[in-house]
């Protein structure tokens, strides 16, 4: 995972909306799809909770981009054969894997710079734990959340990670070495005369050694 790239953050965005259907909740394909492929992920994992569907089709359209690969983890061998029919064509763009997620994540995919979980999940908090454990000693990467909210609100204050108000909640988590990288924060701002929420990731830089004449 290298620089932001907004130029691929905006195609695979588009690109998301024309792959799925608009739904409840609109936003939330179309910001992962966004997400993943501004950061230029090239190894994708997705947790799902159940049979796979628009937020696959967001790291389909973000690998298009970024030249990078997908992964969906399943439990159940009958999701397999029903994600692979709602994926349609698609399907053949992601390489699917029927297993512990937990394992998986620590031991298969310590590469990934960008895993997805849906916290619809049982033992979402664990594979969240498992995935920041995996993932903390290796290039930067993100783990995200949807449906967050699904389990209650702050179950997640253990794992070091921002809540942001999009869909269902979704959970954000850089993972970086700390060698003088620049800290960053996600800031939420609602536009008071349309209501729209937009979503920004603020970098704070160090401050300035000041110089005495």
């Amino acid at each position: 995972m290298s620089c932001w790239s907004a130029d691929y953050a905006t195609k695979a965005y588009l690109c998301t909306l024309k792959m799925g259907t608009r739904g409840k909740e609109p936003d939330v394909a179309e910001f992962i799809s966004a997400l993943a492929a501004g950061n230029n992920a090239k190894l994708m994992v997705i947790v799902c909770a159940s049979i796979a569907g628009s937020t696959t089709l967001a790291l389909v359209a973000a690998a298009h981009q970024t030249g990078g690969h997908v992964v969906c983890i399943l439990s159940k061998l009958d999701e397999l054969h029903a994600s692979k029919k709602a994926l349609g064509s698609y399907a053949n763009r992601v390489e699917f894997v029927i297993g512990d997620a937990c394992t998986l994540l620590l031991d298969d995919y310590k590469e990934a710079d960008f895993v997805l979980i849906d916290c619809d999940i049982s033992d979402h908090k664990g594979i969240f734990l498992a995935a920041q454990k995996g993932l903390k000693h290796e290039k930067k990467a993100l783990i995200v959340g949807y449906n967050a909210l699904h389990k209650g609100s702050y179950w997640w204050s253990e794992l070091k990670t921002h809540f942001l108000p999009i869909g269902e909640g979704l959970l954000v988590t850089r993972m970086i070495t700390n060698k003088g990288q620049k800290r960053s924060r996600w800031v939420v701002a609602v536009d008071k005369c349309t209501g729209e929420e937009h979503v920004f990731r603020v970098t704070n830089s160090p401050p300035r050694k000041q110089v005495e004449a």
